[in-house]
């Protein structure tokens, strides 16, 4: 399952080493009235607090659920007032894949994230494309600034891989369900970026 390619020619990029035979991607592009620069810094500093979108705090409620009814009556559970690429990843079972200095970085995840609870675990980025455990998958996200003409285009690529077939088969149902909300998460994401960095003073 694919969703746009990069325009132009093909340059491999983080997200093909650390997937490079995925079962879904999809990617979303957006162009941005800032140099490279500043269009990804404002991508790899992104605050994931200030994503908004139409179906993004849905999405983003659903998927919880499962996780306030195990701990009804205990409170709400934490609702973050900052969370960054690197927050992300120190807080949780994320891991930074690697990083082209001004030009992308990814981040990875394995899990069974298409569970009603989610189960995760957290592979080191030397051992992530050998990742086999039956039943699991892989989330590799990538953020990205390209030059394109005066501007940049910012693009932001997620791809998942399965272990086995049956999981592939599971979570291809599971993908049917929730790839108009992720797409709504990516579109909205692109779009706090582009504000950030077209927003932002200039580096000299």
């Amino acid at each position: 399952m694919t969703d746009e390619s990069i325009p132009g020619g093909h340059t491999p990029s983080l997200a093909d080493r650390f997937a490079p035979e995925p079962d879904v991607v999809q990617a979303r592009h957006l162009v941005v009235g800032a140099d490279t620069v500043r269009a990804y810094e404002a991508a790899r500093h992104l605050d994931l607090t200030d994503v908004r979108g139409p179906l993004v705090g849905a999405a983003m409620w659903v998927r919880a659920l499962p996780e306030r009814w195990r701990h009804r009556g205990q409170g709400p559970p934490r609702t973050p007032t900052r969370m960054t690429l690197d927050d992300m990843v120190a807080e949780s079972e994320w891991v930074l894949l690697g990083e082209a200095p001004g030009s992308e970085v990814a981040a990875g995840v394995a899990g069974r994230f298409w569970k009603p609870v989610v189960q995760w675990r957290q592979v080191e980025p030397d051992r992530f494309t050998e990742f086999a455990e039956p039943g699991f998958g892989t989330i590799v996200l990538s953020l990205s600034a390209r030059p394109y003409g005066m501007r940049s285009l910012v693009s932001y690529d997620l791809r998942v891989s399965t272990t086995d077939r049956r999981t592939a088969v599971l979570f291809g149902r599971y993908w049917k369900t929730v790839a108009p909300f992720v797409a709504s998460l990516q579109k909205a994401t692109l779009r706090t970026i582009r504000t950030a960095a077209e927003h932002s003073v200039p580096i000299r």
